[in-house]
């Protein structure tokens, strides 16, 4: 699979991601396309408008045209790559799909977004049916939307926007906020493992609803320690911490300490401070100096659900 995958998918429903509008969504709704998840089938599972697919599918066309989906980032930002998935869709696929981004402030209607100045990151492009198609993206823009088109009609299951979130942090000023958090322009740059699960759930949106939600290593042999490094949202003063072992009853780490880094700085910001399993820590940061990336190590190994930084921009 494409490098760019390892990237958070900025459009997706858990990150605040929607389908604005489409031409059509006749066979099957068009909110399918931004769900986690890889989609689901199961044959010979009829409704009152044929086979149930879980994907967005549109009419079959009987006039010169072709149909659009309008999403809505939940996080708006760079976009690296994008993932168009045909899965389940064999005879009734699009031969072609293009997709293309805008930036638009505010809260724009459908109507608003039609009108709006596109760019092309897609060109239009050949699919395969029952198949995941990768196109890496090269423009440097921020995009806050993008539009799905395909030729001339059919179903796609899944939409991926993988890319760098570039939020509009300037709603903060003079208050606090989540400096670690996805969906503030947060990343995870580093991690010692990642087997069972990505380190950038840690940092996800909500709370972990069950293991898998959140980042979990192998079991070390080796007497190191795991740990990941996050870029923050901005440069910031962090004041509190929250370690959140919920849902990892039998493989939370058994401490975590955090050292935060300013250029060649190292800066002590949490000694290693023992952990309980399932539990939701909160720990006060004395230390005022700012920082760009916090270093997390849990130790020796196992899983966090969540890890909130709390604070100010620099």
């Amino acid at each position: 699979m494409a490098g760019f995958t390892a990237l958070p998918d900025l459009a997706l429903r858990t990150l605040g991601g929607s389908v604005v509008a489409a031409s059509d969504e006749s066979f099957a709704e068009k909110e399918s396309l931004i769900r986690p998840g890889r989609p689901g089938f199961q044959a010979a599972t009829f409704g009152s408008k044929g086979q149930v697919y879980d994907g967005w599918e549109t009419r079959r066309r009987r006039e010169p045209g072709h149909d659009w989906a309008i999403v809505r980032l939940g996080v708006p930002g760079v976009i690296r790559g994008v993932l168009i998935d045909t899965a389940w869709f064999r005879g009734n696929y699009p031969p072609q799909a293009s997709v293309e981004g805008t930036a638009a402030g505010g809260h724009p209607s459908p109507a608003e977004l039609q009108a709006a100045e596109w760019t092309e990151l897609v060109p239009r492009s050949d699919l395969r049916g029952d198949a995941e198609h990768a196109f890496e993206v090269s423009d440097e823009r921020r995009h806050t939307h993008v539009r799905l088109t395909i030729f001339p009609d059919g179903g796609v299951a899944r939409l991926r926007v993988h890319g760098e979130a570039r939020p509009d942090l300037s709603v903060y000023d003079g208050l606090g906020l989540d400096l670690a958090a996805l969906q503030n322009g947060a990343l995870v740059t580093a991690c010692s493992d990642d087997f069972y699960s990505s380190p950038n759930n840690a940092i996800a949106p909500g709370l972990a609803r069950h293991q898998a939600e959140g980042w979990e290593t192998a079991r070390r042999r080796d007497g190191g320690n795991d740990w990941l490094v996050i870029r923050l949202a901005g440069r910031g003063h962090i004041r509190l911490a929250e370690i959140d072992t919920t849902n990892l009853l039998f493989n939370a780490p058994g401490a975590v300490s955090l050292t935060g880094l300013d250029g060649d700085r190292e800066i002590g910001l949490l000694p290693r401070t023992r952990l309980q399993p399932d539990t939701p820590h909160r720990f006060r940061i004395e230390h005022t100096d700012p920082v760009t990336h916090v270093r997390v190590d849990i130790h020796p190994d196992g899983g966090l659900a969540r890890v909130r930084l709390h604070g100010h921009l620099a």
